[in-house]
């Protein structure tokens, strides 16, 4: 029978009994290197070819269902709504990201609430039970596969179809994190911490992408619509409390002390230990750093800096053109006509 479910600890209990474990797993590592690493991956892994390939074909098809959703739908109803140039450039995007992250949350929601994974309610649950090669349940296999693949897209999408912006080499960075420990996390069967890790986090990109369709649908037909600006402040206020509470509350207070602390409790000698829980680590890096500009917007719009909600992480043509003048530099002649300046080359921004 599994032990009863563990208080969640706070923020001094996580520091204490997650640094004590690192350092007492690091103290009994005698032998670890990259022979360790290497035979530990062999006698552990469990990832067969035809996994990879068909993650790589669900990629190739979110690929282009993004072209033909984009082609299709989303710009043509951009301008049916005569959204502003920059905004119709933009909405599309908005659009089909909000589309997938509301079906993947909703689907970890399900795992998490509508059957029998106690996961969320207690977390140390996740590794109760495991040994190397067991089999991935079906419904949590499929949670795998769409976000596998996706996060593959992604890294297509960011660097070729997305807007560029001051945390896209970030993001890029984000993407390759979130993969590998996917692909790692699937074939080391710690697939249930996988599932805690992503409804912690697709929340946040649900109230964003939501967020900014309503900032780009607030000036549209020459008009002013109160709607959506009211819609787009709640939905700012909610990413924000949120994002808070998701990713810098529950996310090291119930992911990082089950992988830092409550897996050695359960497996000694867990394999890859030291590799997963430095991946998580830099994940809970990249959440403080994107938390860094929530906190910057929200003083910008106390300071009475900005009148509306806004993506503060976007470049701006007219704002670089100012600060360019005001500093005296030579601006690049198509930066000038204002164009759109993306991975370094300057494209054209087509609806």
């Amino acid at each position: 029978m599994p032990p009863p479910p563990e208080p969640m600890p706070g923020y001094g209990e996580l520091l204490r009994r997650g640094y004590g474990s690192l350092a007492a797993a690091a103290r009994s590592c005698g032998d670890c290197g990259w022979e360790l690493a290497l035979r530990t991956w062999a006698e552990n892994a469990h990832l067969r070819w035809a996994e990879v390939l068909l993650c790589g074909l669900c990629a190739l098809g979110w690929t282009a269902l993004r072209r033909a959703c984009c082609r299709r739908l989303f710009r043509p109803f951009g301008e049916w709504c005569k959204l502003q140039p920059r905004d119709a450039a933009k909405m599309p995007e908005s659009a089909w990201k909000l589309l997938f992250y509301s079906l993947s949350w909703s689907y970890g929601a399900y795992l998490l609430f509508c059957t029998e994974y106690p996961f969320f309610h207690d977390p140390p649950s996740v590794f109760y039970g495991w040994h190397r090669g067991m089999e991935v349940p079906g419904d949590i296999a499929v949670a795998y596969l769409l976000q596998g693949s996706f996060y593959g897209h992604s890294l297509y999408a960011t660097a070729y179809m997305d807007t560029w912006r001051k945390d896209s080499l970030v993001m890029l960075l984000h993407h390759v994190v979130t993969l590998t420990l996917l692909a790692s996390s699937y074939a080391f069967r710690y697939h249930n911490v996988g599932v805690l890790v992503l409804f912690l986090h697709d929340v946040n990109d649900v109230q964003l992408e939501f967020t900014k369709l309503n900032v780009y649908f607030k000036h549209r037909g020459g008009a002013y619509h109160r709607l959506n600006d009211v819609a787009s402040s709640l939905g700012c206020l909610a990413f924000s409390v949120s994002w808070f509470w998701f990713r810098l509350y529950w996310f090291p207070l119930k992911v990082l002390y089950a992988t830092c602390h409550s897996s050695l409790q359960s497996v000694p000698n867990i394999p890859f230990y030291f590799f997963f829980n430095a991946l998580l680590l830099v994940l809970t890096l990249m959440n403080i750093y994107w938390f860094l500009y929530i906190v910057l917007f929200v003083a910008k719009v106390l300071l009475g800096q900005m009148q509306e909600v806004n993506d503060v992480r976007e470049y701006d043509v007219e704002e670089s053109r100012r600060a360019g003048k005001e500093a005296g530099i030579q601006l690049p002649p198509a930066l000038k006509e204002g164009l759109r300046l993306r991975n370094g080359l300057v494209k054209d921004k087509r609806l």
